[in-house]
């Protein structure tokens, strides 16, 4: 088969081999970070109560290059233009450098603002390689519905706010066992259908390879987890994320080039900002870590641990089915019927479990799971 003339081909290839690469690397580096001693010493606050090691983006991320590299060597990026191709390896780059930032603080604990700089720093230099937010179109705003042009300085404070952002709602998002990963996942297959609906088939691939080594990596991860990505696990699939949103749809300057991203990724997105606000009303810094993430609320409203990501899974499933309807791509309102269906029959089934399970305490009084699992729960975001 020539895949340079099967983008299918080359989507799925890219995931299949991504996956698998990451899963069978995950046990080895599990098994190098118990040797050394790169592991996270349980403390009461955390979930785990045996050390676990938090180098699981290593394999996330050579699974992630490896499977762009062996498309590569096979001609799969062949129907891409120069520049697309470019676009491709300027991403894998950033991807890393987001990576090293995120194990620098997985090894030697670095403060916040240290790692703030080193992502607007190394944002700036992917917004100078190509992946950039260079026009944005709302015509509404327009009378002429063109696409707004925007300069080289609103280009690049979009795109280093877009790219910060999305990596650090990713990261926060890592406080339960297969929550970033799971999360990431359906998004980056979000991004797949959106990027060749929009015949941006250079994100697609991005997207595929991106899916497929969450997959590999869920496989070990899912609670109970036998390793976590860490850091910088999560910095590299939330700056992934959002570089193929930008390469991808936020490229194609359709109406709602920016909409589809933002649909997709709105839930850790939405998160990080009530979070955020939260803190500053009460006069504490944005990285004061504290119980008020989403699946702190589900834990406290008395959800396992296994629902509680269970029911964030299927709201983002059915946001990224929703970004399919703007989008106009094929089969769409079969999708969202889909998703939908999946969405409310997970909220009925785990709030009647729930209503049972409360009943049985009622009964039988001990302590309350939700107090268990809020105490286990491994966020070292707060």
């Amino acid at each position: 088969m020539n895949l340079a003339a099967s983008p299918i081909a080359v989507a799925l290839m890219s995931f299949g081999l991504a996956a698998g690469i990451t899963s069978v690397l995950v046990p080895l580096v599990r098994a190098l970070g118990l040797h050394f001693g790169f592991t996270d010493k349980p403390d009461p606050r955390k979930q785990h109560s045996t050390p676990m090691v938090r180098l699981g983006g290593v394999a996330m991320v050579f699974g992630f290059g490896l499977a762009l590299a062996a498309v590569w060597l096979l001609g799969g990026f062949g129907l891409l233009a120069p520049a697309r191709d470019q676009l491709i390896w300027s991403t894998l780059a950033g991807s890393l450098c987001f990576f090293l930032i995120g194990l620098a603080d997985d090894l030697f604990a670095l403060s916040p603002w240290p790692r703030l700089a080193g992502q607007v720093a190394v944002s700036c230099v992917i917004w100078s390689e190509g992946v950039r937010i260079g026009a944005i179109d709302l015509p509404w705003f327009s009378s002429t519905g063109s696409a707004i042009v925007l300069s080289d300085g609103l280009s690049l404070l979009a795109t280093v706010i877009w790219l910060v952002g999305i990596t650090n709602a990713i990261n926060w998002l890592d406080g339960l066992d297969g929550l970033a990963a799971g999360v990431a996942g359906i998004a980056a297959v979000g991004l797949v259908s959106v990027s060749f609906s929009l015949h941006q088939v250079a994100a697609g691939f991005l997207a595929a390879a991106l899916a497929g080594c969450c997959l590999g990596f869920l496989r070990h991860n899912f609670n109970p987890a036998r390793i976590f990505m860490g850091d910088g696990g999560s910095y590299f699939l939330g700056f992934t994320l959002a570089a193929v949103s930008i390469v991808g749809p936020a490229k194609g300057l359709t109406t709602v080039s920016l909409l589809l991203p933002l649909l997709i990724l709105s839930l850790p997105l939405a998160d990080m900002s009530a979070v955020i606000m939260g803190r500053l009303r009460e006069g504490r810094s944005p990285f004061h870590p504290d119980r008020r993430h989403l699946h702190h609320r589900l834990l406290r409203a008395g959800f396992s641990h296994r629902r509680t990501v269970l029911l964030i899974y299927v709201f983002t499933q059915w946001l990224a089915a929703l970004a399919l309807v703007v989008a106009n791509a094929e089969m769409r309102f079969l999708w969202l019927a889909i998703a939908s269906a999946l969405l409310v029959g997970t909220v009925v089934i785990s709030r009647r479990q729930l209503q049972t399970e409360l009943a049985l305490r009622d009964v039988v009084p001990s302590a309350p799971q939700e107090i268990s699992d809020i105490a286990r729960c491994g966020d070292r975001h707060g």
